[in-house]
C-alpha cells in the first residue's frame, strides 16, 4: 500500500477519547510535548468572522467586458516580467497548438480512471503519471451504490423538512444548495474509502523543504456544499474557471511564489505538486463569500447519481502544466492592432501577439471573484474544443481534480435523472488549515456555515442538523475533535506542523 490505516490517537492523559463534555470545558489535557508553547511556536490565529451573506453565485463573473482594474496591476505586471516571458510564452504557444489538437480528439478518452481496490494495492508508476500530467481521477467502486444513493434521499429529506429556511442557487429552482451540516455528509465525509482516496492523493505531493509547516499524510475534513441538478436547463451553470484564488495568483507575493519557474521562463521546470510555496499563499485578499482560504491540494465530489456526457457533468481541461503556463503569462501578451481573434489561427500565432505591460487586464479576473476562462480570454486554450466532459460515473465514484486545473459543469442536462454530488476536497494538516479547522468546528457545533462560505443563520435551527454525537469515532480527529498524532518517521516540518495544530485546536 502506498500509504498508511488511519491512525487512532490515543492520549493516555485526556482519556481513551475525546468526549463532548472535556471539548466544551477546553478539549483534552495534551502531553507536555503537544501542547508547549516556545519561540519557535507560531501565535494561534485569531477566529475567522462569518463572511457577509449570499450564495455560489456571487463569487462568478463570465462577464468579458468587466469594469479595468486600478492602475496599480500595470506596475504589478512591471514588477513580474521577465526578459525571458516572452520566450516562453512562444514555446507554450507552440506546445498548446499539439496538446489542444490531441485533446480535442481523444477527448474523454484522456481522463484517469482506477478502482478503489487498485489504489488500496498500489498504483503503478504509470498511472501516478498519468493522474499527474492530467490533474484529475476518478476512482470508482469504493463506496457502495446503496449507499451513495442512501445519502442523496437522506439530504433531500432533510432539505424538505426546513425547506422554509433553505438557501441556495438559482433561487426558486435550487441546484447549489447552501447545506453543509446533514448528517449525510459527515457520513461521506469520514467514509473509509474516501478517507483513504485523499490519503493516496496527498501523498502525490510532495514539500521541496522537509522543514516545510504541513503533514500531507494527515487529510482533515473541508465541509463544502452539495448539488442536486434535475433533467431540463439551467438558470445558473459554471463556465470554464479556477477556484482557490483569482488575481491573488499574481497580487500576493506569496501565491505567486508557486509560479515562480514560469516567471523565470523555465515553465517545464514548474512542479505543480510540490506544496512548500503554497503554505503561505494567500488565496483571498478580497475576502470574498465562497473563496477557498485554505491549501486545498485536491477539489473533488462524491457521485451520488449515474451521470455520463449531456447529463451535467464536470467538464476538465485536462493538461495542468501546460494551462498553467498559458495562464500566468496569458496577463502580459495582448493581440496586436489589425487582428481579430476571428481571424482563426492566424491571431493564435505568437506572432500575432505583443507586449503589454502597461495595461491593466488580468484576463477572466476581477477582484473578489473566481477566475472565469472562455474563448475570448483565453483562446490559445480552444475550450471550445477541449473541455472535456467526463466518462459516466455511478452513485459513489469519486472525482478530484488539482487546485489549479480549469473545470466547469454542462451547460446541458438532456438525461432523465438527477446529477448530484456532494463536494468533498482532499486537504492535509498546516498550521494555518489547523486554524481553519478549529474554526470550522466551531461552526459546525453551531450550525452556522463553514467559515469559508456565505453567512447568515445557516442550519441553525434547521430540524434533523448533524451534531457532534453524529461525529464516528474513525472521523473526530479529521473533523478537529481529538488531536493529531505524529506518524513514523514523520520530517521535522510534519511533527512540527501536528504539535503546532495541536495547540491551535486545544490550547
Amino acid at each position: 500500500m502506498l500509504f498508511p490505516k488511519v491512525l487512532r490517537v490515543v492520549y493516555p492523559l485526556a482519556g481513551r477519547y475525546c468526549t463532548k463534555r472535556t471539548f466544551a470545558t477546553g478539549g483534552p489535557v495534551l502531553p507536555a510535548s503537544v501542547g508547549h508553547l516556545d519561540s519557535q511556536s507560531p501565535p494561534i490565529p485569531s477566529p475567522r468572522t462569518q463572511k457577509k451573506e449570499g450564495t455560489i453565485e456571487d463569487v462568478f463573473s463570465f462577464n468579458t467586458s468587466s469594469a479595468p482594474l486600478p492602475q496599480r496591476f500595470s506596475q504589478l505586471k512591471k514588477d513580474i516580467f521577465h526578459l525571458d516571458l516572452t520566450k516562453c510564452w512562444e514555446e507554450v504557444l507552440s506546445e498548446l497548438d499539439v496538446v489542444t489538437k490531441h485533446v480535442a480528439k481523444e477527448r474523454e478518452k484522456i481522463i484517469p480512471q482506477v478502482q478503489y481496490s487498485e489504489l488500496r494495492d498500489g498504483l503503478s508508476l504509470n498511472q501516478i503519471s498519468t493522474i499527474k500530467k492530467v490533474g484529475a481521477v476518478i476512482v470508482k467502486d469504493g463506496i457502495l451504490k446503496e449507499e451513495a444513493l442512501g445519502w442523496k434521499e437522506a439530504v433531500k429529506d432533510y432539505a424538505a423538512s426546513n425547506a422554509d429556511k433553505l438557501k441556495g442557487s438559482p433561487v426558486g429552482n435550487i441546484v447549489f444548495y447552501e447545506i453543509y451540516n446533514s448528517k449525510a455528509q459527515l457520513a461521506a465525509r469520514s467514509h473509509p474509502a474516501v478517507v483513504d482516496t485523499q490519503r493516496f492523493l496527498l501523498s502525490l505531493w510532495h514539500t521541496s523543504d522537509p522543514r516545510s509547516q504541513t503533514s500531507l499524510s494527515t487529510p482533515i475534513s473541508y465541509f463544502d456544499r452539495l448539488r442536486i441538478r434535475p433533467p431540463g436547463p439551467s438558470m445558473f451553470t459554471l463556465g470554464p474557471h479556477i477556484d482557490s484564488g483569482g488575481l491573488e495568483r499574481w497580487e500576493d507575493p506569496n501565491f505567486r511564489a508557486c509560479f515562480r519557474k514560469i516567471f523565470e521562463g523555465s515553465w517545464r521546470s514548474y512542479d505543480p505538486y510540490d506544496a512548500t510555496p503554497r503554505l503561505n499563499a494567500k488565496q483571498d485578499l478580497y475576502d470574498a463569500p465562497n473563496q477557498c482560504s485554505i491549501f486545498r491540494p485536491w477539489q473533488g465530489w462524491t457521485s451520488l447519481s449515474t451521470a455520463g456526457s449531456r447529463n451535467g457533468t464536470l467538464q476538465l481541461l485536462p493538461f495542468l502544466s501546460l494551462s498553467t503556463a498559458y495562464i500566468m503569462l496569458r496577463p502580459f501578451f495582448r493581440l496586436r492592432p489589425g487582428y481579430k481573434l476571428s481571424d482563426g489561427e492566424i491571431a493564435l500565432a505568437a506572432s500575432s501577439w505583443e507586449l503589454d505591460l502597461d495595461g491593466t487586464d488580468f484576463p477572466g479576473n476581477e477582484m473578489g471573484k473566481t477566475q472565469c476562462l472562455s474563448e475570448e480570454t483565453h483562446p490559445h486554450l480552444r475550450l471550445d474544443q477541449t473541455m472535456v466532459s467526463i466518462p459516466q460515473v455511478n452513485p459513489g465514484d469519486q472525482v478530484y481534480w488539482h487546485c489549479d486545473l480549469i473545470h466547469a459543469v454542462e451547460s446541458e442536462h438532456s438525461g432523465t435523472g438527477d446529477s448530484s454530488v456532494f463536494y468533498i476536497p482532499a486537504a492535509p494538516l498546516t498550521v494555518s488549515n489547523a486554524a481553519y479547522l478549529r474554526d470550522q468546528r466551531s461552526h459546525f457545533e453551531k450550525g452556522l456555515p463553514p467559515p469559508d462560505f456565505p453567512g447568515g443563520e445557516g442550519e441553525k435551527s434547521f430540524k434533523g442538523r448533524a451534531t457532534i454525537d453524529d461525529v464516528a469515532l474513525n472521523a473526530r480527529t479529521l473533523f478537529g475533535f481529538e488531536p493529531f498524532t505524529v506518524p513514523p518517521g514523520a520530517t521535522q516540518g510534519s511533527a512540527e506542523t501536528i504539535e503546532n495544530a495541536n495547540r491551535i485546536l486545544f490550547a
